[in-house]
């Protein structure tokens, strides 16, 4: 007799017995632990929200302290001058306010000028052209803060303003962090001139000065201010506010900001470079520049190069 064989069971059954206990470990989990099912769809939600190929510093966008914007009122031929200064704040360390920078003159007129500076414009793109004829004292610093209000029209407003000369070197983190402590408004911040006199008649010095946007505003707007144009410029703004009526606060930024030393002249706003400047005025030359820039430790970064030897 042959031997008889066990029956095989049927598929039906064999798919039961490994789903069934599929099932109930699923459900098992999803009531023993609700959390961890969430948790991890949470993970792959975010993960798909970073770019892995870009560093994940610089996908987050930190709101900057404030809004900073600095007009450097220049003439159009000084080229080299421009190309200085675009150098040497290109290269200062980093900081955590919004600072834009850009050159400021009055109309081109010179055949040159109008191709050079067109050239500018389109590689850098940090140069505002005025509508006036190019001046000192004439009303060119009027101009120039009374435009903004129109040219900034619609754009996230500035919380301060600043007005500087191409002579003057600025520290911008010593700036920054100055700015930071001081009010947002009615906000009057320079080196206060005169160095001696009665409070009434003091100013911020030309080399460079902080009004908040609210006094741009007001500036653009003001009567007195358009029809008080001629004079030292600084000592004119000065007197637009306390002519105007205008309250604000005057914050002498005294030693940080003072002119470039010279032994001849002992005056009170001139003095050695410190290491807490803000602002060195009266760079007349390549050479002030070349020693200023060497005080403060600019050119430390230069790395070692079979390309060029410098003592």
């Amino acid at each position: 007799m042959k031997p008889t064989s066990s029956p095989k069971p049927s598929t039906s059954r064999v798919s039961l017995i490994i789903i069934l206990p599929l099932i109930l470990f699923i459900f098992v989990t999803l009531i023993v632990y609700p959390n961890e099912s969430k948790s991890q769809a949470t993970t792959s939600d975010c993960t798909t929200l970073v770019d892995p190929h870009v560093n994940f510093i610089e996908q987050v966008r930190v709101k900057p302290d404030f809004r900073l914007f600095i007009g450097v009122l220049t003439v159009p031929g000084n080229y080299e001058r421009r190309n200085l200064i675009r150098l040497a704040y290109a290269i200062q360390p980093n900081h955590t306010a919004h600072v834009d920078i850009k050159f400021v003159f009055c109309n081109v007129t010179k055949e040159e000028d109008i191709v050079l500076v067109a050239l500018e414009i389109i590689r850098y793109e940090d140069i505002i052209i005025l509508h006036c004829a190019e001046n000192m004292d004439g009303g060119k610093t009027y101009t120039y803060f009374s435009s903004l209000p129109k040219i900034f029209e619609g754009e996230q407003p500035y919380d301060y303003v600043m007005k500087t000369d191409d002579d003057t070197y600025l520290r911008l983190n010593n700036l920054v962090d100055t700015l930071n402590r001081l009010p947002r408004e009615s906000l009057y911040f320079g080196l206060m001139s005169p160095c001696f006199g009665l409070k009434f008649d003091h100013y911020m010095s030309g080399m460079g000065y902080v009004v908040s946007w609210d006094l741009v505003e007001w500036i653009a707007t003001s009567d007195v201010a358009r029809t008080h144009l001629k004079g030292p410029e600084d000592l004119i703004t000065g007197r637009w506010f306390r002519e105007g009526g205008k309250t604000v606060h005057m914050y002498d930024a005294t030693p940080a900001m003072y002119d470039y030393f010279e032994p001849r002249h002992v005056l009170c706003f001139r003095h050695d470079f410190i290491p807490d400047t803000v602002a060195v005025h009266k760079l007349k030359d390549n050479l002030r520049w070349a020693r200023t820039l060497k005080y403060f430790n600019v050119t430390d970064r230069l790395k070692p190069s079979r390309l060029y030897h410098l003592p």
